[in-house]
Protein backbone atom coordinates (compact mmCIF):
# COMPACT_ATOMS: atom_id res chain seq x y z
CA UNK A 1 0.00 0.00 0.00
CA UNK A 2 1.11 3.49 -0.67
CA UNK A 3 2.10 5.23 2.60
CA UNK A 4 0.01 8.18 3.79
CA UNK A 5 1.61 11.32 5.10
CA UNK A 6 -0.81 12.70 7.74
CA UNK A 7 1.27 15.78 8.32
CA UNK A 8 0.49 16.74 4.80
CA UNK A 9 -3.26 16.66 5.56
CA UNK A 10 -4.91 19.96 4.66
CA UNK A 11 -6.86 19.91 7.97
CA UNK A 12 -3.70 19.71 10.02
CA UNK A 13 -1.75 22.23 8.08
CA UNK A 14 -4.55 24.81 8.05
CA UNK A 15 -4.25 27.71 10.52
CA UNK A 16 -6.92 27.98 13.30
CA UNK A 17 -8.28 31.41 14.10
CA UNK A 18 -6.55 33.05 17.08
CA UNK A 19 -9.85 34.05 18.70
CA UNK A 20 -10.85 30.39 19.03
CA UNK A 21 -7.87 29.41 21.24
CA UNK A 22 -8.31 32.52 23.32
CA UNK A 23 -11.96 31.68 23.83
CA UNK A 24 -11.00 28.19 25.02
CA UNK A 25 -8.48 29.56 27.52
CA UNK A 26 -10.96 32.11 28.83
CA UNK A 27 -13.63 29.39 29.19
CA UNK A 28 -11.29 27.16 31.19
CA UNK A 29 -10.24 30.11 33.35
CA UNK A 30 -13.86 31.03 34.05
CA UNK A 31 -14.64 27.44 34.95
CA UNK A 32 -11.79 27.30 37.43
CA UNK A 33 -12.75 30.69 38.86
CA UNK A 34 -16.31 29.47 39.30
CA UNK A 35 -15.11 26.35 41.09
CA UNK A 36 -12.84 28.41 43.32
CA UNK A 37 -15.67 30.84 44.13
CA UNK A 38 -18.03 27.98 44.86
CA UNK A 39 -15.49 26.30 47.11
CA UNK A 40 -14.88 29.57 48.95
CA UNK A 41 -18.63 30.09 49.31
CA UNK A 42 -19.15 26.55 50.63
CA UNK A 43 -16.15 26.41 52.91
CA UNK A 44 -15.76 30.01 54.06
CA UNK A 45 -18.70 32.35 53.53
CA UNK A 46 -21.75 30.10 53.97
CA UNK A 47 -20.59 26.75 55.31
CA UNK A 48 -23.18 26.27 58.09
CA UNK A 49 -25.63 24.26 56.01
CA UNK A 50 -23.02 21.93 54.55
CA UNK A 51 -21.23 21.52 57.86
CA UNK A 52 -24.57 20.57 59.46
CA UNK A 53 -25.19 18.01 56.75
CA UNK A 54 -21.76 16.51 57.20
CA UNK A 55 -22.08 16.39 60.97
CA UNK A 56 -25.52 14.82 60.71
CA UNK A 57 -24.05 11.99 58.68
CA UNK A 58 -20.73 11.38 60.41
CA UNK A 59 -20.31 13.39 63.65
CA UNK A 60 -21.77 11.95 66.82
CA UNK A 61 -21.83 13.16 70.42
CA UNK A 62 -21.35 10.05 72.52
CA UNK A 63 -22.69 10.02 76.05
CA UNK A 64 -20.25 8.67 78.61
CA UNK A 65 -22.53 7.30 81.35
CA UNK A 66 -21.66 7.92 84.98
CA UNK A 67 -21.48 4.98 87.34
CA UNK A 68 -24.39 5.32 89.78
CA UNK A 69 -23.37 5.36 93.42
CA UNK A 70 -23.74 2.30 95.65
CA UNK A 71 -26.28 1.96 98.44
CA UNK A 72 -24.79 0.39 101.56
CA UNK A 73 -26.20 -0.72 104.89
CA UNK A 74 -24.89 0.67 108.20
CA UNK A 75 -22.10 -1.94 108.25
CA UNK A 76 -20.98 -1.35 104.66
CA UNK A 77 -22.79 -4.34 103.17
CA UNK A 78 -24.05 -3.88 99.61
CA UNK A 79 -27.74 -3.16 99.00
CA UNK A 80 -27.53 -1.79 95.46
CA UNK A 81 -24.76 -1.32 92.90
CA UNK A 82 -24.23 -0.80 89.18
CA UNK A 83 -22.59 -3.27 86.81
CA UNK A 84 -21.53 -2.77 83.20
CA UNK A 85 -24.33 -3.85 80.86
CA UNK A 86 -23.82 -2.59 77.27
CA UNK A 87 -26.70 -1.46 75.05
CA UNK A 88 -26.84 -3.16 71.64
CA UNK A 89 -28.08 -1.12 68.68
CA UNK A 90 -28.03 -1.33 64.91
CA UNK A 91 -27.74 0.87 61.86
CA UNK A 92 -30.22 -1.08 59.65
CA UNK A 93 -28.91 0.42 56.39
CA UNK A 94 -25.44 -0.99 57.13
CA UNK A 95 -26.38 -4.42 58.52
CA UNK A 96 -24.78 -7.16 56.46
CA UNK A 97 -25.75 -10.52 57.97
CA UNK A 98 -27.17 -13.67 56.46
CA UNK A 99 -30.08 -15.58 57.97
CA UNK A 100 -27.87 -17.87 60.07
CA UNK A 101 -26.02 -14.90 61.57
CA UNK A 102 -29.29 -13.12 62.33
CA UNK A 103 -30.65 -16.25 63.98
CA UNK A 104 -27.55 -16.46 66.19
CA UNK A 105 -27.83 -12.76 67.06
CA UNK A 106 -31.47 -13.21 68.05
CA UNK A 107 -30.53 -16.17 70.24
CA UNK A 108 -27.84 -14.18 72.05
CA UNK A 109 -30.22 -11.28 72.61
CA UNK A 110 -32.95 -13.66 73.81
CA UNK A 111 -35.53 -12.40 71.35
CA UNK A 112 -37.57 -14.06 68.56
CA UNK A 113 -36.03 -13.94 65.12
CA UNK A 114 -39.08 -12.24 63.61
CA UNK A 115 -38.84 -9.47 66.22
CA UNK A 116 -35.19 -8.91 65.35
CA UNK A 117 -36.03 -8.86 61.64
CA UNK A 118 -38.76 -6.30 62.25
CA UNK A 119 -36.38 -4.00 64.08
CA UNK A 120 -33.75 -4.27 61.37
CA UNK A 121 -36.45 -3.35 58.84
CA UNK A 122 -37.33 -0.19 60.78
CA UNK A 123 -38.12 3.04 58.98
CA UNK A 124 -35.14 4.76 60.56
CA UNK A 125 -32.25 3.23 58.68
CA UNK A 126 -29.57 4.92 60.79
CA UNK A 127 -30.45 3.80 64.34
CA UNK A 128 -32.59 1.28 66.21
CA UNK A 129 -32.25 -0.28 69.67
CA UNK A 130 -31.92 -4.04 69.67
CA UNK A 131 -31.60 -4.61 73.42
CA UNK A 132 -30.77 -2.47 76.41
CA UNK A 133 -28.60 -3.61 79.32
CA UNK A 134 -27.10 -6.81 77.98
CA UNK A 135 -24.97 -8.81 80.40
CA UNK A 136 -21.27 -8.33 79.73
CA UNK A 137 -20.55 -11.96 78.66
CA UNK A 138 -23.42 -11.87 76.16
CA UNK A 139 -22.27 -8.49 74.87
CA UNK A 140 -18.83 -9.99 74.20
CA UNK A 141 -20.38 -12.88 72.26
CA UNK A 142 -22.34 -10.38 70.16
CA UNK A 143 -19.13 -8.45 69.48
CA UNK A 144 -17.37 -11.67 68.47
CA UNK A 145 -19.91 -12.12 65.64
CA UNK A 146 -18.34 -9.04 64.00
CA UNK A 147 -21.51 -8.12 62.15
CA UNK A 148 -21.44 -4.92 60.13
CA UNK A 149 -24.02 -2.41 61.35
CA UNK A 150 -24.34 -3.94 64.85
CA UNK A 151 -22.91 -1.70 67.58
CA UNK A 152 -22.68 -1.38 71.36
CA UNK A 153 -22.62 1.53 73.78
CA UNK A 154 -21.36 1.36 77.34
CA UNK A 155 -24.11 1.38 79.93
CA UNK A 156 -24.86 0.23 83.49
CA UNK A 157 -27.71 -1.55 85.21
CA UNK A 158 -28.53 -1.93 88.90
CA UNK A 159 -28.06 -5.05 90.96
CA UNK A 160 -29.87 -5.66 94.26
CA UNK A 161 -28.17 -8.56 96.06
CA UNK A 162 -30.65 -8.63 98.98
CA UNK A 163 -33.65 -8.95 96.66
CA UNK A 164 -37.15 -8.99 98.12
CA UNK A 165 -36.11 -8.24 101.70
CA UNK A 166 -35.18 -4.64 100.85
CA UNK A 167 -37.20 -4.09 97.67
CA UNK A 168 -39.76 -1.53 98.87
CA UNK A 169 -37.08 0.29 100.85
CA UNK A 170 -34.37 0.57 98.19
CA UNK A 171 -36.76 0.96 95.25
CA UNK A 172 -35.57 0.72 91.64
CA UNK A 173 -34.42 2.72 88.60
CA UNK A 174 -35.67 3.04 85.04
CA UNK A 175 -33.86 1.85 81.92
CA UNK A 176 -31.82 5.08 81.94
CA UNK A 177 -30.70 4.42 85.55
CA UNK A 178 -32.78 7.23 87.02
CA UNK A 179 -34.40 6.54 90.40
CA UNK A 180 -38.12 5.82 90.29
CA UNK A 181 -38.96 4.65 93.81
CA UNK A 182 -37.64 4.25 97.33
CA UNK A 183 -34.17 5.42 98.27
CA UNK A 184 -33.19 5.26 94.59
CA UNK A 185 -35.66 8.11 93.99
CA UNK A 186 -35.30 10.15 97.18
CA UNK A 187 -31.49 10.25 96.95
CA UNK A 188 -31.29 10.24 93.15
CA UNK A 189 -29.29 13.46 92.91
CA UNK A 190 -26.54 12.08 95.12
CA UNK A 191 -26.51 8.65 93.52
CA UNK A 192 -26.81 9.60 89.85
CA UNK A 193 -23.63 11.59 89.20
CA UNK A 194 -23.21 13.45 85.89
CA UNK A 195 -22.73 11.89 82.46
CA UNK A 196 -19.74 12.87 80.34
CA UNK A 197 -19.51 13.24 76.57
CA UNK A 198 -17.18 13.26 73.58
CA UNK A 199 -17.65 14.30 69.93
CA UNK A 200 -16.38 11.86 67.34
CA UNK A 201 -16.48 11.21 63.61
CA UNK A 202 -17.85 7.82 62.63
CA UNK A 203 -17.51 6.18 59.25
CA UNK A 204 -20.44 4.62 57.40
CA UNK A 205 -19.94 1.39 59.37
CA UNK A 206 -20.29 3.17 62.68
CA UNK A 207 -16.63 2.93 63.63
CA UNK A 208 -15.01 5.89 65.40
CA UNK A 209 -12.27 7.29 63.17
CA UNK A 210 -11.51 10.61 64.87
CA UNK A 211 -12.28 12.47 68.10
CA UNK A 212 -13.25 16.13 67.94
CA UNK A 213 -12.25 18.43 70.77
CA UNK A 214 -11.72 17.58 74.42
CA UNK A 215 -13.53 14.71 76.11
CA UNK A 216 -15.76 15.63 79.08
CA UNK A 217 -15.27 12.80 81.59
CA UNK A 218 -18.26 11.51 83.59
CA UNK A 219 -18.57 12.23 87.31
CA UNK A 220 -19.63 9.07 89.14
CA UNK A 221 -22.41 9.22 91.72
CA UNK A 222 -21.78 9.23 95.46
CA UNK A 223 -22.18 6.17 97.64
CA UNK A 224 -24.94 6.34 100.26
CA UNK A 225 -24.80 4.57 103.61
CA UNK A 226 -28.18 3.88 105.16
CA UNK A 227 -28.99 3.32 108.81
CA UNK A 228 -30.50 -0.06 107.90
CA UNK A 229 -28.89 -3.24 109.26
CA UNK A 230 -29.37 -5.68 106.39
CA UNK A 231 -28.99 -8.75 108.62
CA UNK A 232 -31.81 -7.52 110.82
CA UNK A 233 -33.80 -6.46 107.76
CA UNK A 234 -33.59 -9.94 106.24
CA UNK A 235 -34.52 -11.58 109.52
CA UNK A 236 -37.51 -9.28 110.09
CA UNK A 237 -38.67 -9.89 106.53
CA UNK A 238 -38.53 -13.68 106.96
CA UNK A 239 -40.45 -13.59 110.26
CA UNK A 240 -43.03 -11.22 108.80
CA UNK A 241 -43.46 -13.38 105.68
CA UNK A 242 -43.96 -16.51 107.79
CA UNK A 243 -46.54 -14.76 109.99
CA UNK A 244 -48.53 -13.30 107.09
CA UNK A 245 -48.65 -16.69 105.36
CA UNK A 246 -49.52 -18.57 108.56
CA UNK A 247 -52.31 -16.14 109.46
CA UNK A 248 -53.74 -15.96 105.94
CA UNK A 249 -53.26 -12.19 106.06
CA UNK A 250 -53.14 -9.70 103.20
CA UNK A 251 -49.90 -8.00 104.18
CA UNK A 252 -47.71 -6.92 107.05
CA UNK A 253 -45.00 -4.48 108.11
CA UNK A 254 -42.20 -4.38 110.67
CA UNK A 255 -40.36 -1.23 111.78
CA UNK A 256 -37.26 -1.30 114.00
CA UNK A 257 -35.80 1.95 115.35
CA UNK A 258 -32.72 2.70 117.40
CA UNK A 259 -34.33 4.08 120.55
CA UNK A 260 -31.47 6.50 121.23
CA UNK A 261 -30.34 7.79 117.84
CA UNK A 262 -33.61 7.69 115.88
CA UNK A 263 -31.96 5.64 113.13
CA UNK A 264 -34.22 3.29 111.19
CA UNK A 265 -32.71 -0.18 111.55
CA UNK A 266 -35.34 -2.07 109.57
CA UNK A 267 -38.35 -1.34 107.33
CA UNK A 268 -39.72 -4.68 106.17
CA UNK A 269 -42.93 -5.32 104.23
CA UNK A 270 -44.61 -8.40 102.82
CA UNK A 271 -45.65 -9.21 100.08
CA UNK A 272 -42.65 -7.87 98.22
CA UNK A 273 -41.12 -8.12 94.73
CA UNK A 274 -37.80 -8.71 92.98
CA UNK A 275 -36.38 -5.25 92.18
CA UNK A 276 -34.17 -6.46 89.32
CA UNK A 277 -37.11 -8.04 87.47
CA UNK A 278 -38.83 -5.29 85.49
CA UNK A 279 -41.82 -7.54 84.83
CA UNK A 280 -42.71 -7.31 88.55
CA UNK A 281 -42.45 -3.53 88.85
CA UNK A 282 -46.17 -2.85 89.06
CA UNK A 283 -49.05 -3.38 91.44
CA UNK A 284 -49.76 -2.60 95.12
CA UNK A 285 -46.86 -4.75 96.37
CA UNK A 286 -44.49 -1.94 95.31
CA UNK A 287 -45.75 0.24 98.18
CA UNK A 288 -43.72 0.51 101.35
CA UNK A 289 -46.72 0.11 103.65
CA UNK A 290 -44.69 0.92 106.75
CA UNK A 291 -44.10 4.44 105.46
CA UNK A 292 -46.60 5.35 102.73
CA UNK A 293 -49.90 3.98 104.11
CA UNK A 294 -51.84 5.09 107.19
CA UNK A 295 -54.11 2.93 109.33
CA UNK A 296 -56.24 3.38 112.42
CA UNK A 297 -53.95 2.13 115.19
CA UNK A 298 -56.48 0.91 117.74
CA UNK A 299 -55.41 0.17 121.31
CA UNK A 300 -51.74 1.04 120.82
CA UNK A 301 -52.86 4.68 121.32
CA UNK A 302 -53.95 4.02 124.92
CA UNK A 303 -50.45 4.45 126.46
CA UNK A 304 -50.23 7.86 124.77
CA UNK A 305 -53.59 8.87 126.25
CA UNK A 306 -52.43 7.78 129.69
CA UNK A 307 -49.10 9.62 129.29
CA UNK A 308 -50.88 12.89 128.44
CA UNK A 309 -53.06 12.55 131.54
CA UNK A 310 -50.06 11.72 133.75
CA UNK A 311 -48.14 14.73 132.47
CA UNK A 312 -51.18 16.95 133.00
CA UNK A 313 -51.49 15.75 136.61
CA UNK A 314 -55.02 14.48 136.01
CA UNK A 315 -54.24 10.90 137.06
CA UNK A 316 -51.54 8.82 138.74
CA UNK A 317 -50.61 5.19 137.97
CA UNK A 318 -52.74 4.00 140.90
CA UNK A 319 -55.77 6.21 140.20
CA UNK A 320 -58.88 4.02 140.03
CA UNK A 321 -61.12 4.02 136.96
CA UNK A 322 -64.53 2.37 136.98
CA UNK A 323 -65.13 0.32 133.80
CA UNK A 324 -68.09 -1.82 134.92
CA UNK A 325 -70.29 -3.19 133.46
CA UNK A 326 -68.07 -3.41 130.37
CA UNK A 327 -70.04 -0.93 128.27
CA UNK A 328 -70.38 2.85 128.32
CA UNK A 329 -73.03 5.02 126.67
CA UNK A 330 -71.78 8.27 125.19
CA UNK A 331 -74.61 10.14 123.50
CA UNK A 332 -76.14 7.75 121.02
CA UNK A 333 -73.02 5.58 120.92
CA UNK A 334 -72.14 2.62 123.14
CA UNK A 335 -68.44 1.75 123.75
CA UNK A 336 -67.62 -1.80 124.82
CA UNK A 337 -64.76 -3.66 126.47
CA UNK A 338 -64.15 -7.30 125.63
CA UNK A 339 -64.85 -8.15 129.32
CA UNK A 340 -66.29 -6.47 132.39
CA UNK A 341 -63.06 -5.52 134.18
CA UNK A 342 -64.76 -3.69 137.04
CA UNK A 343 -62.57 -1.14 138.77
CA UNK A 344 -59.09 -0.77 137.28
CA UNK A 345 -56.11 1.35 138.18
CA UNK A 346 -54.62 3.47 135.38
CA UNK A 347 -51.88 0.90 134.90
CA UNK A 348 -54.57 -1.78 134.89
CA UNK A 349 -56.27 0.05 132.00
CA UNK A 350 -53.09 -0.49 129.96
CA UNK A 351 -52.57 -4.05 131.17
CA UNK A 352 -56.14 -5.14 130.33
CA UNK A 353 -56.49 -2.77 127.34
CA UNK A 354 -59.78 -1.24 128.47
CA UNK A 355 -61.51 1.03 125.98
CA UNK A 356 -63.78 2.43 128.67
CA UNK A 357 -60.86 3.15 130.95
CA UNK A 358 -59.00 4.98 128.16
CA UNK A 359 -61.98 7.15 127.20
CA UNK A 360 -62.69 8.08 130.84
CA UNK A 361 -59.08 9.18 131.21
CA UNK A 362 -59.37 11.19 127.98
CA UNK A 363 -62.46 12.94 129.34
CA UNK A 364 -60.23 14.50 131.99
CA UNK A 365 -58.25 16.23 129.22
CA UNK A 366 -59.03 19.04 126.81
CA UNK A 367 -59.07 18.23 123.08
CA UNK A 368 -56.40 20.89 122.55
CA UNK A 369 -54.04 19.22 125.05
CA UNK A 370 -54.48 15.83 123.34
CA UNK A 371 -54.05 17.27 119.84
CA UNK A 372 -50.90 19.21 120.74
CA UNK A 373 -49.27 16.10 122.20
CA UNK A 374 -50.27 13.96 119.23
CA UNK A 375 -48.76 16.58 116.91
CA UNK A 376 -45.59 16.78 119.01
CA UNK A 377 -45.24 13.01 118.63
CA UNK A 378 -45.29 13.38 114.83
CA UNK A 379 -48.86 12.30 114.19
CA UNK A 380 -50.63 14.18 111.40
CA UNK A 381 -47.42 15.29 109.69
CA UNK A 382 -44.97 13.76 107.27
CA UNK A 383 -41.93 12.06 108.83
CA UNK A 384 -38.76 13.96 108.06
CA UNK A 385 -36.90 11.11 106.37
CA UNK A 386 -35.36 10.65 102.95
CA UNK A 387 -38.18 8.57 101.52
CA UNK A 388 -40.74 9.47 98.81
CA UNK A 389 -44.44 9.29 99.47
CA UNK A 390 -44.26 9.12 103.27
CA UNK A 391 -47.79 9.64 104.55
CA UNK A 392 -48.89 12.34 106.96
CA UNK A 393 -51.67 10.17 108.34
CA UNK A 394 -54.88 11.84 109.51
CA UNK A 395 -55.27 14.02 112.57
CA UNK A 396 -58.04 16.60 112.44
CA UNK A 397 -57.67 19.91 114.26
CA UNK A 398 -58.89 19.75 117.88
CA UNK A 399 -61.51 22.44 117.26
CA UNK A 400 -63.43 19.98 115.09
CA UNK A 401 -63.55 17.16 117.65
CA UNK A 402 -66.90 16.09 119.06
CA UNK A 403 -66.99 14.40 122.50
CA UNK A 404 -67.37 10.96 120.93
CA UNK A 405 -64.38 11.59 118.66
CA UNK A 406 -62.21 12.61 121.58
CA UNK A 407 -63.27 9.39 123.28
CA UNK A 408 -62.55 7.13 120.31
CA UNK A 409 -59.18 8.77 119.64
CA UNK A 410 -58.21 7.83 123.18
CA UNK A 411 -58.25 4.17 122.13
CA UNK A 412 -57.10 4.57 118.53
CA UNK A 413 -60.07 5.30 116.26
CA UNK A 414 -60.77 8.49 114.33
CA UNK A 415 -57.13 9.12 113.46
CA UNK A 416 -54.61 7.24 111.36
CA UNK A 417 -50.86 6.80 111.17
CA UNK A 418 -48.24 4.66 109.47
CA UNK A 419 -46.35 1.95 111.38
CA UNK A 420 -43.27 4.19 111.15
CA UNK A 421 -45.13 7.09 112.78
CA UNK A 422 -46.40 4.84 115.59
CA UNK A 423 -42.92 3.42 116.27
CA UNK A 424 -41.52 6.95 116.29
CA UNK A 425 -44.16 8.12 118.78
CA UNK A 426 -43.22 5.26 121.14
CA UNK A 427 -39.62 6.47 121.05
CA UNK A 428 -40.70 9.20 123.45
CA UNK A 429 -41.37 6.51 126.06
CA UNK A 430 -38.13 4.68 125.30
CA UNK A 431 -36.01 7.83 125.43
CA UNK A 432 -37.27 9.21 128.77
CA UNK A 433 -39.76 11.56 127.17
CA UNK A 434 -37.53 13.00 124.41
CA UNK A 435 -38.45 12.46 120.76
CA UNK A 436 -35.39 12.25 118.49
CA UNK A 437 -35.82 12.88 114.73
CA UNK A 438 -35.81 9.85 112.46
CA UNK A 439 -33.07 9.11 109.95
CA UNK A 440 -32.68 6.63 107.11
CA UNK A 441 -29.01 7.59 106.82
CA UNK A 442 -26.43 6.39 109.30
CA UNK A 443 -25.58 9.01 111.87
CA UNK A 444 -21.93 9.43 112.68
CA UNK A 445 -22.61 10.65 116.22
CA UNK A 446 -26.10 10.03 117.54
CA UNK A 447 -25.29 11.88 120.77
CA UNK A 448 -25.25 15.17 118.85
CA UNK A 449 -28.80 14.79 117.51
CA UNK A 450 -31.12 17.22 119.32
CA UNK A 451 -34.51 15.96 120.39
CA UNK A 452 -37.79 17.51 121.56
CA UNK A 453 -39.16 16.81 125.02
CA UNK A 454 -42.76 15.59 124.84
CA UNK A 455 -43.21 13.93 128.25
CA UNK A 456 -41.46 14.28 131.56
CA UNK A 457 -38.91 11.68 132.60
CA UNK A 458 -41.21 10.36 135.33
CA UNK A 459 -44.13 10.00 132.94
CA UNK A 460 -42.07 8.12 130.32
CA UNK A 461 -40.73 5.71 132.94
CA UNK A 462 -44.16 5.18 134.47
CA UNK A 463 -45.60 4.29 131.06
CA UNK A 464 -42.71 1.89 130.41
CA UNK A 465 -43.59 0.04 133.63
CA UNK A 466 -47.21 -0.17 132.49
CA UNK A 467 -46.10 -1.52 129.11
CA UNK A 468 -44.02 -4.13 130.91
CA UNK A 469 -47.09 -5.19 132.89
CA UNK A 470 -48.99 -5.62 129.61
CA UNK A 471 -46.64 -8.43 128.52
CA UNK A 472 -46.58 -10.20 131.87
CA UNK A 473 -49.13 -12.79 133.02
CA UNK A 474 -52.51 -11.11 133.20
CA UNK A 475 -51.68 -8.74 130.33
CA UNK A 476 -52.68 -8.93 126.69
CA UNK A 477 -49.17 -9.34 125.24
CA UNK A 478 -47.67 -12.34 127.00
CA UNK A 479 -46.49 -13.84 123.70
CA UNK A 480 -44.23 -10.83 123.11
CA UNK A 481 -41.63 -11.79 125.74
CA UNK A 482 -38.24 -12.91 124.32
CA UNK A 483 -35.77 -15.05 126.19
CA UNK A 484 -33.31 -13.12 128.35
CA UNK A 485 -34.61 -9.60 127.74
CA UNK A 486 -37.22 -7.50 129.47
CA UNK A 487 -39.71 -5.86 127.13
CA UNK A 488 -42.65 -3.51 127.35
CA UNK A 489 -45.30 -3.14 124.71
CA UNK A 490 -48.92 -2.77 123.77
CA UNK A 491 -51.26 -4.86 121.68
CA UNK A 492 -53.78 -3.41 119.26
CA UNK A 493 -56.67 -4.94 117.33
CA UNK A 494 -58.40 -2.40 115.10
CA UNK A 495 -61.47 -3.02 112.99
CA UNK A 496 -61.00 -2.10 109.33
CA UNK A 497 -63.07 0.59 107.67
CA UNK A 498 -65.09 -0.63 104.70
CA UNK A 499 -67.43 1.58 102.64
CA UNK A 500 -67.69 4.26 105.31
CA UNK A 501 -68.28 1.84 108.18
CA UNK A 502 -66.41 -0.81 110.13
CA UNK A 503 -66.28 -4.41 108.94
CA UNK A 504 -67.41 -7.02 111.43
CA UNK A 505 -64.74 -9.59 110.57
CA UNK A 506 -61.79 -7.63 109.19
CA UNK A 507 -59.05 -6.46 111.53
CA UNK A 508 -55.51 -5.17 111.74
CA UNK A 509 -53.37 -6.71 114.47
CA UNK A 510 -50.67 -4.50 116.05
CA UNK A 511 -47.92 -4.79 118.58
CA UNK A 512 -45.57 -1.94 119.47
CA UNK A 513 -42.96 -1.98 122.18
CA UNK A 514 -39.35 -1.61 123.29
CA UNK A 515 -36.51 -3.46 125.00
CA UNK A 516 -34.81 -3.67 127.44
CA UNK A 517 -37.36 -1.87 129.59
CA UNK A 518 -35.01 0.02 131.93
CA UNK A 519 -32.77 1.38 129.17
CA UNK A 520 -34.48 0.71 125.83
CA UNK A 521 -32.22 0.29 122.83
CA UNK A 522 -34.77 -0.65 120.17
CA UNK A 523 -38.39 0.20 119.42
CA UNK A 524 -40.30 -2.27 117.25
CA UNK A 525 -43.73 -1.94 115.63
CA UNK A 526 -45.49 -4.87 113.92
CA UNK A 527 -48.70 -4.62 111.89
CA UNK A 528 -50.49 -7.60 110.27
CA UNK A 529 -53.33 -6.64 107.94
CA UNK A 530 -56.49 -8.74 107.88
CA UNK A 531 -55.47 -12.05 109.46
CA UNK A 532 -58.00 -14.72 108.52
CA UNK A 533 -56.70 -18.05 109.86
CA UNK A 534 -58.69 -17.97 113.09
CA UNK A 535 -56.72 -15.47 115.18
CA UNK A 536 -57.25 -11.72 115.04
CA UNK A 537 -55.78 -10.18 118.19
CA UNK A 538 -52.48 -8.32 118.29
CA UNK A 539 -51.41 -10.45 121.24
CA UNK A 540 -51.51 -13.66 119.21
CA UNK A 541 -50.86 -12.46 115.65
CA UNK A 542 -48.34 -9.60 115.90
CA UNK A 543 -46.73 -10.18 119.33
CA UNK A 544 -44.79 -13.34 118.32
CA UNK A 545 -43.19 -11.45 115.41
CA UNK A 546 -42.25 -8.64 117.81
CA UNK A 547 -40.69 -11.17 120.21
CA UNK A 548 -38.48 -12.77 117.56
CA UNK A 549 -37.43 -9.50 115.92
CA UNK A 550 -36.60 -7.82 119.25
CA UNK A 551 -34.47 -10.73 120.36
CA UNK A 552 -32.55 -10.79 117.08
CA UNK A 553 -32.14 -7.00 117.04
CA UNK A 554 -30.64 -6.93 120.53
CA UNK A 555 -28.30 -9.80 119.76
CA UNK A 556 -27.09 -8.20 116.52
CA UNK A 557 -26.44 -4.93 118.33
CA UNK A 558 -24.52 -6.67 121.08
CA UNK A 559 -26.93 -5.84 123.92
CA UNK A 560 -26.44 -8.20 126.85
CA UNK A 561 -29.52 -9.94 128.32
CA UNK A 562 -30.90 -8.17 131.37
CA UNK A 563 -32.85 -11.16 132.69
CA UNK A 564 -31.58 -14.40 134.17
CA UNK A 565 -32.51 -17.28 131.88
CA UNK A 566 -33.53 -20.34 133.87
CA UNK A 567 -34.09 -23.58 131.97
CA UNK A 568 -37.66 -24.78 132.29
CA UNK A 569 -40.17 -26.98 130.52
CA UNK A 570 -43.53 -25.31 130.20
CA UNK A 571 -46.67 -26.78 128.69
CA UNK A 572 -49.47 -24.33 128.13
CA UNK A 573 -52.38 -23.59 125.86
CA UNK A 574 -52.31 -19.94 124.85
CA UNK A 575 -55.76 -18.40 124.78
CA UNK A 576 -56.48 -15.36 122.71
CA UNK A 577 -56.23 -12.09 124.57
CA UNK A 578 -58.17 -8.91 123.92
CA UNK A 579 -56.52 -6.07 122.07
Amino acid sequence: MKSIRYTASPLLTSQAPVWRSKLLVVGLALMFLTMIARAAYVQVFDNAFFRHQGEARFVRTLQLPANRGRILDRNGLLLASSVVAPDVWASPADVDADLAQRRELARLLDMPLDKLQARLAATDKSFVWLKRHVDAPVAQQVADLKLAGIHQDKSYKRRYPEGEAVAQLIGFTDIENQGLDGVELSLDQRLAGHAGSRRVIRDRLGQVVEQLGEEVPPIDGQDVQLSIDVKLQSYAYQKLRDAVDAQGARSGSVVVLDAQSGEVLSLANYPSYTPGNRGELKGPHLRNLAVTDAFEPGSIMKPITVAIALDAGEVAPQTLIETAPGRYKLGRYVIHDTHDYGTLSVQGVIQKSSNIGALKIAQKLTPQRMWETYAALGLGRRPDIAFPGATTGQLRLWKDWRPVEQATMAYGYGLSASPLQIAHAYMAFANDGVLVPLSLLRRADAALVPGVRVFSVNTARAVRRMLQMAVEPGGTGTQARPVGYSVGGKTGTARKQVDGGYASRKYRAWFVGMAPVEQPRVVVAVMIDEPSAGHIYGGTVAAPVFRDVVQQALRIRGIKPDLVVEPAIVASSAAEEPS
